[in-house]
């Protein structure tokens, strides 16, 4: 930004549409409903940072000043327990969203899994930009809709799910929340571990590597690794998940 303050005004606006148009998660964010004339306005009021892996994006309680867009790495979300349990209540991933719903505090911490780069924007300049561009508001209004469908999906998986057709539901939909990351057909990338799985989804960890144990056993996953894994079989996991086994 320091560098964009030094050059001519019609350089310095090139540079900030050449910088979003070519980011690899606009086309997952809700920054893609802009057209390339008002990326420069969204431009001129971001801070793009970069956090290493366990480091805190938001932390519960904290004011709640800044909204940021994840356009690489991966995100948890979680919630402490006054006995200091976790619940992860999300894993978000680049093109995801953050903060915009949040009170005067945040009602949650957020920390990187791996490496991440974001654009970070103060919550009252975004507020006062999505009144000027209704493209913008009705992207966040469309992000909000299907967060709440994920959030109705969690409480049916925690709620009726037995712990196998969790770990099956789970593995079926994480590649589709992480578009940007090249992956192979079948490859399952886990930048998470299996104790963050756990706490996402309401389980003990030995409950989780056991049920991965099974679905290897059975043939229908293979464990590439401790963060990468095959599914071998997609129709029967399917049947898994949805409790048809």
């Amino acid at each position: 930004m320091l560098e964009l303050r030094s050059l001519p005004n019609d350089c310095a606006k090139r540079r900030s549409e050449a910088a979003c148009i070519s980011c690899g998660a606009r086309a997952f964010s809700v920054c893609g409903s802009l057209p390339a004339e008002d990326l420069a306005r969204l431009d001129a009021i971001v801070d793009r940072t970069a956090l290493k892996a366990g480091e805190s994006l938001t932390r519960e309680g904290d004011p709640a000043t800044h909204v940021f867009n994840i356009t690489s790495g991966s995100v948890r979300v979680y919630k402490l327990l006054p006995d200091g349990r976790r619940q992860i209540t999300g894993f978000l991933f680049a093109g995801d969203f953050v903060g915009l719903a949040s009170g005067s505090d945040y009602a949650f911490a957020a920390e990187a899994i791996e490496d991440v780069t974001l654009c970070r924007f103060r919550k009252t300049e975004y507020r006062a930009l999505i009144r000027e561009l209704p493209a913008l508001e009705e992207a966040l209004l469309e992000r909000a809709t299907h967060e709440l469908a994920a959030a109705q999906n969690q409480m049916l998986l925690l709620g009726r799910k037995r712990a196998q057709e969790r770990i099956a539901s789970f593995i079926l939909d994480l590649p589709e929340r992480d578009p940007i990351r090249p992956q192979t057909a079948g490859h399952v990338r886990l930048p998470m571990t299996r104790s963050e799985i756990a706490d996402y989804l309401g389980l003990t960890i030995e409950t989780v590597s056991r049920e991965l144990t099974k679905l290897k056993t059975a043939g229908v996953i293979r464990l590439l690794s401790l963060h990468e894994l095959l599914v071998v079989q997609p129709g029967r996991l399917r049947e898994i998940a949805d409790g048809l086994d």
